[in-house]
């Protein structure tokens, strides 16, 4: 089921079904306005399988299978247009295979591996170019590798390891160029965070939304990028994890679905700084 959600009217409407069923998928919002979605899980296995959302007509559409079925991996829409699909998990083994999808084409081609195999963890273009990937897990052992993707050669290098060990964290690009990783987990959940910076590829550690600490919880913070300290905001009104944010075209963020523990959420909430 796909739902469509209007700020202006705060409402949802449901839409057109994906042609598959899928968790643990991707979906990347394209240079020409359509949406990708690619891989997952679904009842059991794990697809190649990728569609296309057009918002214009509200339609889906089939494209291009990828090389190797995936969940649990990362997607990454290049400055060329390109998305970069990276790890993940698939045909019972963790994957440090990488590929290219362009929408011109329609196909997917295989691009540099990643030196490490991976899954629940992040991707991030930066402002060079490059994409970051950090962390993540193999097996039940998380990781605090880094690499960075340079798409003009396809390849991958390691960087700078983080300073924990983290998978299922946060990593959000900030005004200045660097990238804030958050939480996640490593036997027990995190709160703490550090800060990468692409022009030293080095990470400091910094002085966390919700989340699981065993429970799942509501409470909520806001970091400064300036002093990069953090402030408590107000609670969420329903404790959640594993739930999406998304900032809106208004500044507003929406908080939707995820789980309290052992049952799915269907409450979507809204924050507004102002």
């Amino acid at each position: 089921t796909t739902y469509l959600y209007d700020p202006s009217t705060k409402n949802w409407t449901i839409i057109d079904s994906m042609n598959h069923a899928r968790g643990e998928h991707t979906v990347s919002l394209l240079n020409n306005g359509k949406f990708l979605i690619t891989g997952g899980l679904s009842n059991g296995n794990f697809l190649t399988s990728t569609e296309l959302y057009d918002p214009s007509n509200e339609t889906w559409t089939t494209t291009g299978d990828m090389n190797d079925p995936r969940g649990e991996h990362m997607a990454s829409v290049l400055i060329n247009g390109k998305v970069l699909l990276s790890g993940g998990y698939g045909n019972d083994h963790w994957l440090n295979t990488a590929e290219l999808y362009d929408p011109s084409t329609e196909i997917w081609t295989i691009t540099g591996s990643m030196n490490s195999a991976r899954s629940q963890h992040t991707s991030s273009l930066l402002t060079n170019g490059m994409v970051l990937v950090t962390g993540g897990h193999i097996r039940s052992d998380a990781l605090n590798s880094a690499e960075l993707y340079d798409p003009s050669t396809e390849t991958w290098k390691n960087i700078d390891s983080m300073n924990s060990t983290r998978s299922e964290h946060t990593a959000s690009l900030l005004m200045n160029g660097k990238v804030l990783v958050t939480g996640g987990f490593h036997n027990n959940a995190l709160n703490s965070a550090e800060l990468y910076d692409p022009l030293t590829e080095l990470w400091t550690i910094t002085t966390m939304i919700g989340g699981f600490e065993h429970n799942a919880l509501n409470s909520a913070e806001l970091y400064d990028p300036v002093t990069e300290t953090w402030t408590i905001i107000d609670n969420m009104n329903v404790a959640r994890g594993e739930h999406t944010t998304s900032v809106l075209t208004n500044g507003k963020i929406l908080v939707a679905g995820g789980s309290p523990g052992g049952t799915s959420l269907k409450d979507v909430e809204l924050y507004s700084l102002f």
